[in-house]
């Protein structure tokens, strides 16, 4: 127990009796945890490293990709879509196909006309657009847990740190003029985002806001494809064509703005 203090004022000081009860009474310090060394910790760090995720993200895609050559989606176009699956759970089946079938790298022009030929030009357009959300986001996800561990001290280049410093800055705008620039690759801009600091809710309203022009012409044009003399299928042509055409001639002046220097 501890002494009493004097009424002047002075310190109170433990008894050596009261301190060895103190000392006893204190539970040993627990020993320093020592780091696991076994082979399941080996293993387990091999397998979470940045490059075998990569690997893995790289097995998924390849995956998704010969499933897709041996379901051969393209067949909707000649056979129709299945008679007992109609109105909403269609529309539903599609666009969760359509965005399988974009991260497996279908081209998605080919899905959104597909749309239009199977749905018409409203629920086409809602399929299209659903398919294209969801294949962004599982192509950022994937690429984000699986890719950027591994990719993000790769960009060193300038052009390379130049993108991605806009991505990870200036995330929403940047992926809007992506989406609606019709000469970068659906794909890769998923990629080059989820390599990025890029956050994944601008990232998907991006997505959806810049990609309706696009969409609907090609589901239109899907929708008219029986009528190729209408003006609507002459008009979602144009819609198609007009960007596709400025976008080469801008890419071909940079090219020769790059050559010059």
């Amino acid at each position: 127990m501890l002494d009493a203090t004097t009424r002047s004022g002075g310190t109170a000081t433990a008894s050596p009796r009261a301190t060895a009860d103190l000392t006893a009474a204190v539970p040993a310090a627990a020993p320093a945890l020592v780091t696991a060394t076994g082979p399941a910790a080996r293993c387990a760090r091999v397998l979470l490293s940045p490059w075998a995720r990569l690997s893995l993200l790289v097995v998924l895609l390849a995956a998704a990709a010969s499933l897709v050559l041996a379901f051969q989606p393209q067949r909707l176009l000649t056979d129709g879509w299945p008679a007992h699956l109609g109105g909403t759970a269609a529309v539903v089946a599609y666009a969760v196909a359509y965005g399988v079938c974009t991260v497996a790298f279908v081209p998605r022009p080919l899905l959104n006309l597909a749309a239009g030929a199977l749905f018409g030009t409203q629920l086409g357009l809602v399929a299209a657009l659903g398919g294209t959300v969801l294949g962004a986001g599982l192509a950022f996800c994937l690429g984000r847990a699986l890719g950027q561990d591994a990719l993000r001290p790769l960009l060193r280049g300038r052009w390379l740190k130049a993108a991605d410093h806009q991505l990870s800055r200036h995330g929403f705008r940047s992926m809007l003029a992506a989406r609606l620039f019709p000469g970068v690759p659906f794909a890769a801009s998923n990629y080059c985002a989820a390599v990025s600091r890029m956050r994944l809710l601008p990232f998907l309203l991006a997505t959806a806001l810049g990609s309706i022009p696009n969409t609907a012409a090609y589901v239109v044009a899907g929708a008219r494809a029986s009528t190729p003399t209408s003006p609507a299928f002459l008009i979602a042509l144009a819609c198609i064509a007009v960007p596709g055409l400025a976008g080469a001639a801008v890419a071909w002046r940079k090219r020769h703005r790059l050559r010059g220097r």
